[in-house]
């Protein structure tokens, strides 16, 4: 299907500095989602799946894991140039494997917070610092997670 003009235009607002970097790390993170789906990935690595605004497909992404309780930290190193967060933002439900275990929650871009401040804050600060210096426009996104299901009750 030849591209149209929505698809060109937004083709080359794309940066010159996102076309190369994720140039440069396809190869890592074909390697770090294959880590990920088998269980034998870093910790400092977590796996997020959106829903292809096009497709309906499911889209898995490697991310770093800044798992916060029910919350889930995201910055986005090249903002809404990047598919996954135009994903999320058509379809905010998503879920996140951390750990090895996957949870459910809602995504929400948030376009007034501090993307490099936020960086900052997270647990993995080798994997941040990364992420800082390969951003292109850096945007923060939180993951609310739907609680985990407590353990069923026993007889009484």
């Amino acid at each position: 299907m030849p591209a149209g003009p929505s698809m060109r235009y937004n083709r080359d607002m794309r940066s010159r500095k996102y076309r190369v970097i994720t140039t440069l790390e396809r190869g890592s993170n074909r390697l770090i989602r294959f880590a990920l789906r088998a269980g034998f990935a870093p910790r400092a690595f977590a796996l997020l799946e959106t829903t292809g605004r096009r497709t309906g497909l499911a889209r898995h992404t490697p991310v770093g894991n800044a798992l916060d309780g029910d919350a889930f930290w995201l910055v986005a190193a090249h903002g809404t140039q990047a598919d996954y967060v135009r994903n999320l933002q058509a379809e905010p439900r998503v879920r996140v494997k951390v750990g090895g275990v996957w949870r459910s929650g809602t995504a929400a871009v948030l376009l007034g917070d501090d993307a490099t401040a936020r960086s900052r804050t997270l647990p993995y600060q080798w994997d941040a610092a990364i992420g800082r210096a390969m951003a292109s426009a850096p945007l923060t996104v939180r993951i609310d997670l739907d609680p985990e299901p407590g353990p069923e009750p026993g007889p009484e």
